[in-house]
């Protein structure tokens, strides 16, 4: 009598809902970080420094520069989303993880960097 072998199946990630408490935790993050990436930009421009990604019109604008960095945000929760929907539940939260370490590295680059004004000049 032959055998049936049935093929090996991958074990289902763990399926969620998608406003879980990680990912609100996660969503919330990004946000904030995005909130920092504002404010240390403008506190480098404050001190005599140029942003370097994007261009003056945009970061000198406040509604303009605020704006990216809610569609930042927005993106990456769109991001994370999208792997939600296609099963890949891991690389929904390193999405936001990512985001918030690359996010986090330039605001902490824009606070280090020294001021180009002259000691005591104001």
């Amino acid at each position: 009598m032959p055998v049936i072998i049935e093929p090996a199946t991958r074990p289902e990630a763990p399926v969620h809902p998608f406003w879980d408490r990680t990912n609100m935790s996660l969503f919330s993050g990004v946000s904030i970080f995005r909130g920092l990436d504002y404010a240390s930009t403008r506190n480098m421009q404050a001190r005599g420094r140029e942003e370097i990604l994007l261009p003056d019109d945009v970061v000198n604008n406040s509604a303009g520069f605020a704006s990216v960095e809610a569609a930042a945000s927005a993106t990456s929760v769109g991001l994370s989303y999208w792997m939600h929907r296609t099963g890949h539940h891991k690389l929904e939260r390193w999405v936001s993880i990512a985001h918030i370490s690359v996010t986090g590295f330039g605001a902490a680059r824009n606070y280090a960097l020294k001021s180009k004004h002259p000691p005591g000049a104001r």
